[in-house]
C-alpha cells in the first residue's frame, strides 16, 4: 500500500522543502495551505500521516486536530509550530497530536520523526499470533492485531500513541514504567526532556479510560517514578 503524507502549512517555502525531502523517500505527497483544505483532503485522500502547522488561516492546526479526533479520524499527526513554549507543545498534544516539532527545524530530523511514526504503525499492522497481541484486564480488551481497544464491549477511540502506551502498560499490569522508558519504547528515540510529552499522552489516555469506565481511574501515577495500570 502506498504511504501518503499530507503537508499543511501556510508558508509555501516550508511546504516545498518538506515535500522535497519526503518525496525523495518515495512517499505520495498532498499539500494544503489552510485548515479548511486540510480537512477536505483528510476526508478525500485519507493520508497515512498528516504534518500539520498550528498557525494557518481558515482553521488553525489545533482546530483541525480537534475536529479529526472528534470525528474518530485517528490518522497520526506531527504538529509544527514556531512557538517553543511548553504550553503550546502541551496544547498540541492535548488536542490529539502524536508528535511535535518547533520551527525552525532540520528537515532530516523531521524525516526521521516521520519514519519513526510510520514504523510504529507498520509494527502494529504486522500482527503476531493473537495470544501475544491480545490483553484483557478487567473490562478492558486491547487487541494489537486488530488495533482495537474495547471497554465493556464498547470500542474506545485512541490515537496511535495512546494505543501504543496503553498496550505497553497493560502488557504488565502493576509494573511501574518511567516516562523515559515509555518514550524510548514508543517513540524509539532518546528521552531527552520527554517527560511532558509522555505526561500529556497519559493524561489524554487516562481521561478516555475514566469516561469509559464510569469514573474509575486505572492508570496510576507513582510520583517521581512513573505510571502503571491497576484495576
Amino acid at each position: 500500500m502506498t504511504t501518503s503524507i499530507l503537508i499543511a502549512d501556510d508558508d509555501k517555502e516550508i511546504v516545498d522543502l518538506v515535500k522535497l525531502y519526503l518525496q525523495n523517500e518515495g512517499y505520495t505527497i498532498y499539500l494544503a495551505y489552510d485548515g479548511a483544505e486540510v480537512w477536505r483532503l483528510v476526508q478525500e485522500k485519507q493520508p497515512t500521516l498528516v504534518i500539520l502547522d498550528i498557525m494557518m488561516p481558515e482553521m488553525n492546526g489545533l482546530e483541525v486536530c480537534q475536529l479529526m479526533r472528534s470525528e474518530g479520524i485517528l490518522t497520526p499527526i506531527l504538529m509544527l509550530s514556531a512557538k517553543a513554549e511548553d504550553n503550546d507543545k502541551i496544547m498540541g498534544l492535548l488536542t490529539g497530536a502524536d508528535d511535535y516539532m518547533v520551527k525552525p527545524f532540520n528537515p532530516l530530523e523531521l524525516s526521521v520523526r516521520v519514519k519513526a511514526i510510520l514504523r510504529r504503525m507498520q509494527q502494529m499492522s504486522q500482527a503476531e499470533p493473537i495470544s501475544q497481541d491480545k490483553v484483557i484486564i478487567g473490562p478492558i480488551v486491547v487487541d494489537r492485531a486488530l488495533h482495537v481497544v474495547t471497554v465493556s464491549g464498547k470500542e474506545l477511540h485512541l490515537t496511535t500513541s495512546e494505543f501504543d502506551i496503553l498496550f505497553l502498560l497493560v502488557s504488565e499490569p502493576g509494573r511501574v514504567f518511567s516516562s523515559e522508558y515509555i518514550f524510548e519504547k514508543i517513540w524509539q528515540e532518546k528521552a531527552l526532556g520527554a517527560s511532558k510529552t509522555v505526561m500529556v499522552h497519559i493524561s489524554n489516555l487516562r481521561d478516555k479510560l475514566r469516561d469509559a469506565m464510569g469514573g474509575e481511574n486505572v492508570i496510576k501515577t507513582i510520583w517521581g517514578v512513573g505510571y502503571k495500570v491497576e484495576i
